[in-house]
């Protein structure tokens, strides 16, 4: 007898959508058999239409505690990535006190974080000017690699590092380094405005192109593994090409916002649009969406990067003064889907992006996938059925989106962490640690 049996006409599997049914078993899938394949099962649930998916994989959140719980928690940020069928995040190291930049560091994160955790979650290290000695005793314990800024970060606690340190921090372990790529040399002096045009124009294309540069030739130089974080302007990607076909171990990433949102269509003082890098116009957000299906650019992950409604500034819409982050764990999977249907991709095509690409970027093979012997991390997401974005029904801490209003097609019916229904009131996620760590 199984723990658990699901059925559904459109299981999502990485051979494609098919009838199926999915075993479960400790927590695990034994079974990913036909439709109608008879199981001795203490429960065996049919989703009939309803698709069922792996549980995504978001490597790139900000949950902020310990130090700005106010904005977000674990138990906020867990809960509302559950409800957005997100099963495994991956926490920053920034934005939290302390940063997470050395090993007592992380300890007093970890502990912050025990027993509120209603999915499960890994941990990124920092790497900051100075703490390059710390970097093998903070991946021994098992963080999934080094984050580091080339521009301000926004903290004054986790400063940027230049091109020189990137090197030499990459050659002093062996881990993958995940880059916030702006090059401070161009950005644009800005003094503040409601407009957002001119909060665009302060932070240029070329910023990215030049830190995509520095990232790349750090890798080079090395030999190691970096990850373009949030990858924004288009004109970056030939370079990111040119080197993979180099042999220089580089991949990147892209977000919802990038993909789904328009600059021109971004109203003066809505600073809830505020990000940086920032939305660009609509015709570089299909040359991302192109390199997302030719495989250039690996995956789709929210940066989940919220705060209280009082530092986005909305009294006054200064982009200068806001707090640059979208918060969006929630509602990536419609968002992406929406978008994604309406061009011609399929249900396979998201979770391809979303749940087992950044699972194999941080090297999670049970994760992200529906087949025999990986966690049964799963999702039961209605395709078809369409919603509006209500910011005070979403499980974020502080009700701040920028979809606020928006039609959005695709709702999740239940999110399965091992085999157990998440609700939200009974935290039973586990930390998460590099694989041999």
């Amino acid at each position: 007898m199984v723990d658990l049996v699901l059925r559904s006409r459109r299981v999502v599997t990485a051979h494609g959508e098919r009838p199926a049914a999915v075993a479960v078993e400790g927590g695990r899938i034994v079974g990913v058999d036909d439709y109608d394949h008879l199981h001795d099962a203490r429960i065996d649930t049919d989703l009939g239409e309803t698709a069922l998916l792996p549980g995504l994989v978001d490597t790139h959140v900000h949950v902020n505690e310990p130090g700005r719980t106010d904005w977000e928690g674990f138990a906020s940020a867990t809960r509302a990535a559950a409800a957005g069928g997100v099963t495994v995040i991956v926490d920053m190291p920034l934005n939290s006190l302390p940063p997470t930049v050395d090993a007592e560091a992380l300890a007093v994160k970890q502990e912050a974080a025990r027993g509120q955790t209603h999915i499960d979650v890994g941990f990124w290290g920092g790497k900051i000017p100075g703490n390059t000695a710390d970097l093998s005793g903070l991946h021994a314990r098992g963080v999934f690699g080094f984050k580091a800024f080339l521009a301000d970060s926004g903290v004054p606690e986790f400063p940027p590092v230049t091109g020189a340190e990137l090197t030499a921090a990459m050659k002093s372990v062996d881990a993958l380094f995940v880059v916030h790529a702006e090059d401070p040399e161009h950005l644009q002096p800005f003094g503040g405005s409601a407009r957002y045009g001119d909060f665009l124009a302060s932070r240029p294309a070329e910023a990215e192109h030049a830190a995509v540069a520095t990232a790349i030739a750090a890798a080079r130089e090395s030999g190691g593994r970096v990850h373009i974080l949030h990858l924004s302007a288009a004109g970056a990607l030939p370079l990111i090409a040119a080197a993979k076909a180099e042999g220089v171990r580089v991949t990147a990433e892209t977000c919802p916002h990038y993909l789904t949102l328009d600059a021109g269509e971004i109203a003066d003082g809505a600073t809830e649009f505020k990000c940086c890098p920032p939305i660009r116009d609509a015709a570089n957000a299909g040359r991302l969406w192109q390199a997302l299906a030719d495989g250039l650019i690996t995956c789709v992950v929210s940066d989940h990067s919220p705060c209280t409604p009082e530092l986005k500034r909305r009294d006054t819409g200064d982009f200068a003064a806001a707090w640059g982050g979208i918060a969006s764990v929630q509602l990536g999977l419609p968002v992406i889907w929406t978008a994604a249907r309406a061009r011609g991709y399929t249900l396979g095509d998201v979770t391809e992006w979303m749940a087992r690409r950044p699972a194999d970027l941080v090297g999670l093979p049970g994760k992200g996938r529906i087949m025999v012997g990986a966690d049964a991390d799963l999702v039961a997401f209605d395709a078809d059925e369409t919603f509006v974005v209500e910011p005070r029904r979403l499980h974020h801490k502080n009700p701040v989106t920028p979809y606020a209003g928006k039609k959005l097609q695709g709702v999740v019916r239940t999110t399965w962490l091992r085999g157990h229904a998440v609700t939200g009131s009974a935290p039973a996620g586990m930390f998460l640690t590099r694989e041999g760590a």
